[in-house]
């Protein structure tokens, strides 16, 4: 099953959880100094804020799934709407180790396609340079 994902970067990480805990009636699944995601079931939703996106604001947005058999399908969806993608592969990035695959919409919105496998303690495999959120989409390369 699917869950929808966006990302949301934030200038004042702090002032943002409070909102969206309030917003949301919880408090988020995972907390780190720079991130906080909310895993919803109702709506389905992995909401997540952090304050590495590279503008305040929408970042990206995805589909999340349970498995590799359900992003390969989704892999097939994208190439079969003629879309360039482009596959990560496994990466670590936003606290978690996934497979992913990025597309752009027409209006340049990222959209990621991701299984993730476990969580990670580093925000990203590439620590040591500053990466958009969720090491960011790779517009115009196809996979």
């Amino acid at each position: 099953m699917k869950r929808m994902h966006i990302h949301v970067g934030v200038k004042d990480l702090a002032e943002s959880i409070r909102f969206y805990s309030a917003l949301f009636g919880a408090e988020p699944a995972k907390l780190k100094p720079d991130y906080a995601k909310w895993m919803l079931e109702d709506p389905r939703l992995n909401f997540a804020i952090s304050t590495r996106a590279k503008t305040l604001g929408l970042d990206h947005m995805g589909l999340q799934v349970e498995d590799a058999a359900e992003l390969d399908g989704l892999r097939a969806q994208m190439s079969a709407a003629n879309i360039a993608t482009h596959a990560d592969g496994e990466t670590t990035c936003c606290y978690a180790r996934s497979e992913k695959s990025w597309v752009e919409d027409p209006n340049g919105i990222a959209w990621e396609a991701y299984h993730t496998m476990e969580d990670a303690q580093i925000f990203s495999a590439a620590e040591a340079v500053p990466a958009p959120a969720c090491c960011g989409a790779k517009p115009g390369a196809a996979a």
